[in-house]
């Protein structure tokens, strides 16, 4: 690899948006559908961007990453660059062929698993969970099961353990806890799908305890930015260790984050499509990390004392600030108060 230290320890590539699933919150936007998956040469360009950067690891995502036919030609140039290779799916289009490729290649590879098998498949289709567990088996088996995945909804709002004993079950390495931001086709379903504040707030604080009750067997963490709050107010003396070397759930939009999408761009959050930062055919990914830096939208965004109403008068703005996207879903302003929390700001309380 690279010697130069990445400020990304991973950069992901989003693959492409073809699944054959069809789950009810998927980030899938129509009016990108036009953008075209690169061919197998630039997604080797991808790769070779990210190796120039730093980064150690190479992530790959989707839509389902295994539908692609040339995916392992290009994990197989990842490999050969010394890159660690990250890959989730849902299990969807899991087989004997692909499970030995990614055993072969030594993918770090993660499943995507709602709940219980009640809760998952109304969200992600009869039968999917058991597709999930299968895959989840197979690569357990074979010591690649890195990861569970879970996005956060009502319907499995209050089945959180579950994915947390299949982990330790199955030996994967941690469990991720996605809050459902309002992008795509869970947009349109939000009314449906969304958590009620305190509903997060309940689960969230029951995440806390399950962290603690599985240390040191399965590795918990969350991708909310509140969460950060909810730590701080549990463990206030361990808090900023966390913080700093464990939390995954940090807003990014700030200029702290960059992926790439199917057709090449670049992007800046990876939920929100509307902020693209060039394309990998034109544009060097050191070259736009760089830009991002000195962006004076993005350099705004990072200074969380430009968030508006609650959010921004919160004694916790600076350690969590809301989900700027889903506060633009709601509000029609990047800069307003995330209204998936339930915290009242102490100044708001002392009126």
């Amino acid at each position: 690899m690279a010697t130069n230290k990445a400020p990304l320890y991973m950069v992901t590539w989003r693959c492409t948006r073809r699944c054959v699933g069809n789950c009810a919150y998927c980030s899938y936007t129509p009016e990108y559908a036009k953008d075209t998956e690169v061919d197998t040469k630039t997604a080797c360009k991808i790769v070779d961007e990210v190796y120039d950067f730093g980064s150690p690891w190479f992530g790959i995502s989707g839509g389902e990453p295994l539908v692609r036919q040339d995916i392992f030609d290009v994990i197989g140039y990842a490999k050969k660059m010394g890159f660690e290779v990250s890959l989730i799916t849902s299990g969807f289009a899991f087989d004997e062929k692909r499970l030995n490729n990614l055993v072969r290649n030594e993918v770090h590879t993660a499943v995507s698993v709602d709940g219980t098998r009640e809760s998952n498949d109304m969200i992600r289709g009869k039968g999917s969970y058991d597709k999930a567990l299968y895959a989840m088996k197979k690569l357990s088996e074979n010591g690649i099961l890195d990861c569970i995945v879970t996005t956060m909804t009502k319907y499995n709002i209050k089945d959180y353990e579950h994915p947390i004993k299949l982990a330790e079950e199955y030996k994967a390495r941690m469990v991720v806890f996605h809050n459902l931001v309002p992008v795509g086709r869970a947009g349109s379903n939000m009314p449906d799908l969304a958590p009620s504040p305190d509903e997060y707030e309940g689960a969230f604080n029951e995440i806390y305890d399950l962290q603690l009750k599985y240390a040191g067997r399965v590795h918990v963490n969350v991708y909310a930015p509140f969460y950060a709050r909810i730590v701080k107010q549990r463990n206030p003396t361990e808090f900023w260790d966390w913080f700093t070397k464990g939390f995954l759930g940090k807003c990014t939009i700030g200029g702290n984050y960059v992926s790439v999408t199917e057709n090449g761009d670049y992007r800046s959050c990876g939920f929100h499509e509307g902020y693209r930062l060039g394309n990998v055919k034109d544009k060097k990914l050191k070259a736009t990390w760089d830009e991002l830096q000195r962006s004076d939208f993005h350099l705004k965004l990072r200074d969380k004392s430009n968030i508006k109403g609650k959010c921004g008068v919160c004694e916790y703005r600076e350690i969590c600030g809301g989900c700027r996207t889903r506060a633009e879903y709601y509000t029609g302003d990047l800069f307003e108060s995330d209204p998936a929390c339930a915290y009242v700001p102490k100044v708001l309380r002392e009126q």
